[in-house]
Parts: structure tokens; sequence; C-alpha cells
């Protein structure tokens, strides 16, 4: 195959799911030996598309055509995808870490004679595979005792070690420091002279012009261009990226933000297990205000929010206070006890008891409230959920109806009415309206405002810079870890807040 000859062509992919569509039309081709760059904003269908390729979403649960190395494919598992050359490395690593380097290079593809693991054969060819990638360590290391950067290249050497002709990267430095992520480029370079073709995606605008042969842009689950990196330059790329006005279909009111209800100052806090921080994070939130959060994956805004609610790292310096008063992050309950609520951003897993009714949801953080001496007052507790149920006009034929029943809309009004039945002071919504349709979004919208009516300190982190700028007074930008900007909204728009998401200095550039 010669370096202008296709490796791989999508024609007309189109993947939907129930009131979506996640990839429209897409079509666009990989050449042999390149590094092909796929950007686009959180949503695009970037991630859709890989896992097409992967197999995640097997043949017949999308429409189009999939041609790689001349021959038309339809994978129906990963595996087939992985058997075919293709090898997909995502931001959560693949690796067990309780398993050595060689475990992990090996495990799914065993080199074994008569069902007995050749162990010596395993482990001289992970020494191999690490040699191609320039990691200089004993393959016996267990993967819990290397670093995440470490790590990133043992996924790549396992990829190498199936013989993979196709090597996809999603955002594989999200996590990595700025040196571990240079070095990656450069194996990455190195990989692509040796005749392996990658396909990158990242947000991060500058390791796209300094890597990518060509960049695809994707918006709205369409390819809205592909070109050549020569004369490519950040604002060119985010302007193509962004591509649209922002529309009518937010309820923006104007609020009267009152007095500080939270005051976060010089917080710094280290999470051993992922080993993420956040640093120096100094803001504060208004009674009656709605800050907006934002930022790319693996920014820290969740972690943020997590870590204000004492679900998330260590402190290890700075303070919180609310209404003045200094919170110690120890645990939600005593979170939740000084007025500060969390609608994670994981409504499913963390939000809500599935399998539990609308009762027992609306009333988990209002437990005490209707237990007197230890017992549950099942009457108190069904005039409370049906109180909610009916200001909150959530759609359900009874209250018994268990959670996992009701759609993504009435599932976060659920949410909505576990945290209205304590007595909120600031209440932090992460991606409160995904996964929700356009009805259901403008009535959160509009419960969001009657919030903030009754001066409570509203926090809004959000992927959809469209929500951001449509219903927020004010906007916080993070990037890899901490506040890069805060904009008024009357300066904020798409283009400066991707500015500062990628990690622009200084002024943005009008």
């Amino acid at each position: 195959m010669k370096p202008d000859d296709n490796i791989l062509e999508i024609i007309n992919a189109t993947k939907e799911f129930p009131g979506v569509t996640a990839l429209d039309n897409a079509s666009f081709n990989v050449k042999y030996g390149e590094i092909h760059c796929l950007v686009g904003e959180n949503g695009a269908g970037k991630s859709t598309l890989i896992k097409i390729l992967s197999g995640f979403y097997p043949a017949g649960s999308y429409s189009g055509r999939i041609i790689f190395n001349g021959k038309e494919i339809g994978f129906r598992s990963t595996n087939d995808s992985r058997l075919a050359g293709i090898s997909t490395i995502y931001q959560e690593l693949p690796l067990v870490e309780q398993l050595n380097i060689t475990e992990n290079i090996a495990l799914g593809n065993e080199i074994s004679c008569f069902g007995v693991i050749n162990s010596s054969t395993a482990y001289n060819l992970a020494g191999q595979c690490l040699k191609t990638v320039g990691l200089d360590v004993n393959p016996g290391t267990l993967v819990a005792d290397i670093s995440v950067g470490q790590q990133q290249l043992v996924a790549i050497a396992k990829a190498l070690s199936q013989k993979s002709q196709l090597l996809i990267l999603d955002e594989p430095t999200a996590s990595l420091s700025d040196d571990d992520a240079e070095k990656l480029l450069e194996i990455l370079s190195s990989l692509k002279k040796e005749g392996i073709t990658i396909i990158y995606i990242s947000h991060r605008l500058k390791e796209i012009l300094k890597i990518a042969d060509r960049v695809t842009v994707m918006r709205d689950g369409k390819i809205i261009n592909t070109c050549d990196k020569a004369g490519l330059t950040e604002s060119k790329l985010i302007r193509t990226m962004v591509g649209r006005e922002l529309t009518k279909k937010y309820p923006r009111k104007e609020h009267a933000p009152g007095e500080i209800v939270l005051a976060v100052s010089h917080l710094s806090v280290h999470n051993e297990s992922s080993n993420k921080t956040l640093q120096d994070i100094t803001f504060s939130l208004r009674k009656g205000e709605i800050l907006g959060l934002t930022g790319l994956v693996g920014a820290g805004r969740t972690e943020l929010a997590m870590s204000l609610f004492g679900v998330w790292g260590k402190v290890v310096s700075g303070n919180v206070l609310i209404d003045g008063q200094e919170l110690a992050i120890k645990s939600p309950e005593k979170t939740i006890a000084a007025g500060l609520g969390l609608v994670s951003e994981d409504r499913k897993r963390l939000g809500l008891v599935m399998a539990d009714n609308i009762i027992a949801n609306i009333n988990l953080t209002s437990i005490k409230n209707i237990s007197p001496k230890g017992v549950v007052n099942e009457a108190k507790s069904i005039l409370n959920a049906d109180k909610y149920v009916k200001q909150l006009n959530i759609r359900t034929p009874s209250l018994e109806q268990a959670a996992g029943n009701l759609s993504g809309g009435n599932q976060q009004k659920v949410v909505l009415g576990k945290w209205l039945s304590t007595p909120l002071k600031v209440l932090i919504f992460d991606e409160p309206t995904r996964g929700i349709d356009v009805e259901a979004k403008s009535e959160i919208y509009e419960i969001i405002n009657q919030l903030v009516d009754r001066g409570i300190g509203i926090m809004i982190i959000s992927s959809e810079l469209e929500e951001i700028l449509g219903i927020c007074d004010r906007i916080l930008v993070m990037y890899e870890g901490r506040i890069s900007k805060e904009l008024p909204i009357k300066e904020a728009t798409q283009e400066k807040i991707m500015f500062y998401e990628t990690g622009g200095a200084g002024k943005y550039a009008e």
C-alpha cells in the first residue's frame, strides 16, 4: 500500500439513538501511514464514529459502509476489529493495574502451547514492544507502580503486539503532564515513520497543529471539513468547530445576585487513585446567581464539583465557606447539612436508585425528617414525594413507579425533587440536560430560574457552550485542573471560551 492510498474509508455512516442522530451521513478517509486528527466540540459525533470502527457498535446498528484495507467490513464485536488490525485506546486505559506489564500486553492474546501460557516468550515480546514505544521499564513491573504517562505507552505497546495497522487514540494526553504528552507525540511520530496509521482525537489544538498531517472537523454528527494542516491556525479550527449562532431556545432571565453564598479560596485537591489534581481554585458564587463552569474533557470540572461535595480527592490546601461558615470537606452528609447539593452528571449511577420507586428516591436526602425515632413515617414520605411530583410535573402513572422506568427528563426531575426536599443554599448541576428531550430541557431551565428566584446559588457544569451562554450570569473556564479565565456573560462568546478551554494564555484576540 502506497502513502497516498486510503487505508480506511467511511461512506455515509449514520448512527441513531431514540430521538438523537449521533452520526449523520458522515464520510471521510484516512491515508496509509498518516496521522489524521479528528476534532469537534463535545457531542460532535467523534466518539460514536470510533465506536463504530472499534466494533463497540456492531454492524447492523448503523447504516453506511466502511472499507478497510480495500475490503468492505462490518465488525460484530470489538474482537473482530482488533483481529482486522484496528486498535482503539480510550481515555480510560484498558489495563489491569493488579497485573504486570507483560500480563497486560498478553491479555486477550495469550501465547500458549497445549493450553499452557509461555511466560518467557510473552516477557520477551513485551520487552520488544516497550522498546518500540521508548519505555525503559522492566516488563515484570506492576502497572499500578508506573505513571499514567507510562501506562499510556503500555497500552500502545499492547496494540503493537497485536499487529495493529490502524491505531485510534481518544484524548490520549488528557491525564498526562506536559512532559509526558510531549513524549507521547514523539512516539506517535516515530510509529508513523514505521507505517502505523493513526487517528488522533484531542481537544488540545496545539497538539493537533503539531502532529497532524490532515484534520477532520465534526459538528452535530456531521463531517464539516477535512483539510491539510498547512495554513491551519487555532482560530480557524475553533471557528469551524463552533460554526453556528446562539439560538433563542434558552429562557434567560435577568437576575439580581445577592451576597456571596459560596466562597472557594486557593483550593488544591489531589486524588491518588487517578493521579489528578485541582490546583489553586478560587471563585465565589452569589445568592440568586447562575455561575457556569466549562472546560474540555479532563479539565477537572466534575472533579471540582465532586470534591466540594466531599466524594473526590483529599484537600491539600485552601478553604471553602458556605454563608460565611467554613465547610469541612469530609463527607456528603456534612456537605448536605451545610446546604450544598450536587445533581450528578451520571444520574443513573450516582443520582438515583434505579430499582427503587419515586417515593424512596425523592426522600433519599431527607430521610431524617420523615423518620422520627429512626422509623420511617410512610405517610410523610408519600406526602413529600407527591408534593414534588406535582411541583415538578413529573410524568408517572404512580408514585410507586421505579425510577428506572421513567424517561430521562423525568428521572432528572426526581433527582431535583430529592434536593428540593433539603434546605438548599447552593446547588451544583453537572450536565443538567444531558440525554433529555427538548421539552424536558425547557422545563429544567425554568426550574433552575425558580431556584434562583428563591435566592439559591446555582453552579452549572456543561459541555454545551450554547447552554452555558444561554442561561448563565458568569462563566468560569477550566483548563488542566485550574480556572483559566472568568468571563462576564456580556463579554463571553463560544470562540472566546474555546480559546481559554484549549490553553490560550493572555487576552483573546478578537
